[in-house]
């Protein structure tokens, strides 16, 4: 059996797991994502909220990205992108990475 979310699926059955790891902003960046990957891949995601709560943060801002992270030199975005995904968030300073 197999369900079909849209975004706003997705969102409530996320925050229904998992309600303080993303905002909905980074949820529906996420969701965004996820879906274009499964589009250029031609491939279907199963929905599992906590591997993607373990596979991707959620920052603030660039600053806050650095505070954790502080053991490498990431200047700007596109240095965090040459080391792993990058979801930005429009219209935010908040973006959400997959780990690394």
């Amino acid at each position: 059996m197999k369900q079909t979310l849209d975004l706003h699926g997705f969102i409530n059955e996320f925050k229904n797991v998992r309600a303080d790891n993303f905002s909905y902003e980074g949820l529906t960046a996420l969701y965004g994502y996820l879906t274009e990957l499964e589009e250029d891949g031609g491939q279907e995601f199963e929905f599992d909220p906590i591997a993607w709560c373990c596979e991707y943060t959620e920052y603030e801002s660039l600053e806050d990205f650095q505070k954790q992270h502080d053991k490498f030199d990431f200047e700007c975005i596109d240095d965090i992108k040459e080391v792993t995904s990058v979801i930005e968030i429009d219209g935010s300073s908040r973006f959400v990475v997959q780990n690394f």
